[in-house]
């Protein structure tokens, strides 16, 4: 199937209230899509299934399932694949918002120079209006751009419409052999050609590859894990650390690594427990599936790829809720953290622009 006849039959499932999941993985031009032959709502538990799961930030153990055994398995290749233009998007009451975030992050710098916590990570949403909502142009813009990331656009009657662009690996699983990446700290491309990594952004990225270093260490004691670099994602970069290793047999399950591994140090912080309770006390809304993973699971050719639900929106309504956030450690600032929100924002109003 050519990729024009591949939205066109999203546009029909979109229509319809089937689900359905259109995806591609880093550095491909190729898309993969299952569509769901019911309007049913499958779940699992298990992992043991084929097709693409989408799971929340608030993970109860159980993730929506698009199955292939209920969906019919389709690929497509975009042969033109061009840039984003340069410039930013301003939209209205860009501001909204910004003494609630400055005074949530400040309270959690106090909170971690106590002692209690190493790091937790906080996020916001905005909410942007569509004038003209298109499905083609949404997927033109996200497939079609040159994004160095897993690309997604779901549907599904349960959660309305999510796509996105995420830079980070949950889990690579295929057989006895795993991957997994710490990332974070956050900069802008043209920054990082005249600035170093600051002593608060190598802090950042250094409690994730801890915290991932022992949730794994029940699975597997042998572990690979690489210097940290800069990694490039679109218009920003990161720190990021590449973790590998194999495991036996029995440890080899998809279930094992998602509870190991989620919620990540990297969209929630460290000591897990207080970083997470922080969250529900102080960020005053639902992430709903930002911060969650998705993916495409038990693939007998590329075997389970998982990914955290970052650069994100959810489209309803006419309405783009994009969700951003970033890590706070005792060396952050306030107006810093607001300012890279604001960074990250862009990827998915870029995104939306053409409709906007």
């Amino acid at each position: 199937m050519n990729y024009n006849k591949l939205i066109i039959k999203a546009k029909e499932w979109f229509n319809n209230e089937k689900p359905f999941v259109l995806f591609s993985f880093p550095d491909s031009k190729e898309i993969f899509a299952y569509f769901q032959n019911t309007s049913d709502t499958f779940t699992t538990a298990t992992y043991e299934d084929q097709g693409f799961v989408m799971a929340p930030f608030d993970y109860k153990k159980t993730a929506l399932l698009i199955p292939e055994a209920h969906s019919d398995f389709y690929s497509a290749m975009i042969t033109d694949v061009t840039d984003h233009p340069d410039e930013e998007v301003v939209i209205p009451e860009e501001n909204q918002g910004k003494n609630t975030h400055l005074d949530i992050v400040g309270k959690a710098i106090k909170e971690i120079e106590l002692g209690k916590l190493k790091k937790v990570v906080l996020s916001r949403s905005k909410k942007v209006a569509l004038s003209l909502f298109d499905l083609q142009t949404l997927a033109d813009q996200l497939f079609t751009k040159n994004y160095n990331g897993f690309k997604y656009l779901w549907y599904h009657p349960e959660t309305a419409l999510w796509c996105g662009t995420t830079p980070e690996t949950l889990v690579h699983l295929k057989e006895s052999t795993f991957k997994t990446i710490s990332l974070a700290g956050t900069k802008k491309v043209e920054e990082i050609k005249t600035s170093f990594w600051s002593p608060k952004e190598i802090e950042e990225q250094a409690i994730v590859t801890s915290s991932i270093f022992d949730s794994l260490q029940n699975i597997t004691p042998v572990l690979r894990i690489s210097k940290p670099y800069t990694y490039n994602a679109g218009t920003l970069v990161h720190l990021k650390t590449d973790i590998t290793g194999v495991v036996k047999k029995r440890f080899s399950k998809v279930d094992k690594f998602v509870n190991a591994l989620h919620p990540t140090p990297a969209v929630c912080g460290s000591p897990f427990k207080l970083a997470k309770e922080f969250i529900q006390n102080f960020e005053n809304y639902n992430r709903e599936f930002y911060s969650g993973f998705l993916g495409q699971i038990n693939c007998p050719e590329c075997g389970t790829n998982l990914f955290v639900n970052l650069r994100s929106m959810k489209i309803e309504n006419a309405t783009a809720t994009i969700f951003v956030g970033g890590g706070i450690v005792d060396k952050s600032n306030p107006l810093k953290e607001w300012q890279e929100t604001q960074n990250k924002l862009q990827t998915m109003l870029k995104v939306v622009a053409p409709m906007l």
